[in-house]
């Protein structure tokens, strides 16, 4: 075994796989530590673009990132497995048996030791214990989701358009998002869009306006951790899409085609898709120790690392990180995860020279909604006077563009960055502007 200093980060999501290509890149290639990613699945997509992958707006494969080829690349490690348990006397975790897709056994479950551990597992959504959510609900916390997500979809509009078409009469695909926060919001916009080219490629019996959408949200207001006038913003161009927004009355009870509100409210659906609220998945909760707040997200301190442990770090969604003079841990966002993967990089350098963690200071550079092709809206924070600045149209648009390329840059440099936009261009060109099967 190397006697390099071992750091193993579990989850390859945005703010891990940034992370250990910066540490692969930095010191594998040195040979100044050993680095291991992580991860149950082979590839990467950016998860804020699982809703576009999941209307079809998006062609998942073009946008993915191969574990393997990126480990080479970058000279760090790669295991493929889930993390079911942790020793931290042993300074091991525990991987489960990887199996094929008839269930047999590939991969034994396995031990890696660890010098410095680093979990980034993200989140998951969290239902609330709503009834009938796990029965009726589909979700969109993978890529796996997403896939299935939009093979019903289509499957769905196939349905529905030939009903249309044998009787003669229109018929109504009836989908209701629950949950209106960015996740909600920009999915309903993307259905949107897939309501209306979906009949340019023969689907032409059923109408756009025979698609309903409807995004219901418990709180007041749509984007509830959001400003205001974001809020307002994005609200008025939902209803300007033919979204009917419903605010106000959580949901009580889901059923197959039907969901009822705690208002009394009954709004038919063909299809219901859960997008409320998030928590850090289950299996952290045991881990030999360590503290984790309701929603299992691992309690760790302004370092980053573990209350229980300095040898164990944990960020993003999966994380509950405090900050000075606030009563609420960093928000679970991608901005959030991207800067606290800088600060951990910084951290993870400077313990190979028994130098003090670096504290992790969030700044909040503001929030962008996409409307799919149609708009963005969004907030911009000054760095120097620390208001905010409101835009919307082709200037957000932009801006929101932006912060996936900023994602593509930190994972592939500015030159590979730019083959891809190239790449990308020339695939809109050339192919459907939804992705058909």
């Amino acid at each position: 075994m190397s006697d390099l200093h071992h750091i193993v980060v579990v989850g390859g999501g945005a703010g891990g796989l940034e992370l250990v290509t910066r540490l692969g890149n930095k010191l594998g290639k040195r040979g100044k530590a050993r680095i291991t990613l992580v991860d149950a699945v082979l590839t990467h997509v950016w998860k804020p673009l699982l809703h576009e992958v999941a209307a079809g707006s998006m062609d998942s494969e073009a946008n993915e990132v191969n574990y393997r080829a990126h480990a080479r690349r970058h000279h760090f490690e790669f295991q493929l497995g889930r993390m079911r348990g942790l020793n931290r006397q042993a300074q091991t975790i525990t991987l489960d048996p990887f199996l094929d897709a008839e269930g047999a056994e590939v991969v034994p479950a396995r031990q890696i030791h660890y010098d410095t551990l680093v979990i980034a597992v993200g989140s998951t959504a969290n239902d609330f214990g709503t009834p009938g959510a796990q029965e009726h609900c589909l979700f969109l916390d993978s890529l796996a989701q997403a896939r299935r997500f939009h093979h019903l979809l289509l499957n769905a509009f196939l349905r529905k358009n030939y009903q249309a078409k044998a009787e003669e009469a229109p018929t109504k695909l009836r989908i209701a998002v629950i949950g209106a926060g960015a996740t909600g919001v920009e999915l309903a916009a993307e259905l949107r869009l897939a309501s209306r080219e979906l009949p340019v490629y023969g689907m032409n019996h059923l109408r756009k306006e025979d698609v309903e959408i409807a995004v219901i949200e418990a709180a007041p207001r749509i984007l509830p951790a959001l400003p205001e006038r974001l809020s307002g913003a994005a609200t008025r161009q939902l209803q300007r899409l033919g979204i009917t927004v419903c605010t106000g009355s959580p949901v009580a009870q889901i059923e197959a085609e039907q969901l009822t509100l705690q208002d009394g409210s009954v709004l038919p659906a063909d299809m219901i898709i859960w997008a409320a609220g998030i928590k850090a998945p289950g299996f952290l909760a045991g881990l030999d120790g360590l503290v984790t707040n309701r929603n299992n997200q691992l309690v760790v301190e302004q370092t980053l690392q573990t209350t229980q442990d300095n040898n164990i770090f944990a960020f993003g969604d999966c994380a509950a990180c405090p900050q000075p003079g606030q009563d609420y841990p960093v928000p679970p966002r991608a901005q959030a995860a991207h800067q606290q993967a800088s600060t951990l990089y910084r951290t993870l350098r400077a313990r190979l020279d028994n130098k003090p963690a670096v504290p992790f200071v969030y700044r909040d550079h503001g929030s962008l909604i996409n409307f799919s092709r149609y708009s963005a809206v969004g907030n911009l924070m000054g760095n120097l006077s620390g208001r905010s600045m409101f835009i919307e149209g082709k200037v957000a648009r932009m801006f929101y563009v932006s912060l996936y390329r900023m994602h593509q840059v930190a994972l592939h440099g500015l030159l590979r960055t730019g083959i891809i936009w190239v790449m990308d261009r020339i695939s809109r060109a050339m192919h459907p502007r939804l992705k058909l099967h």
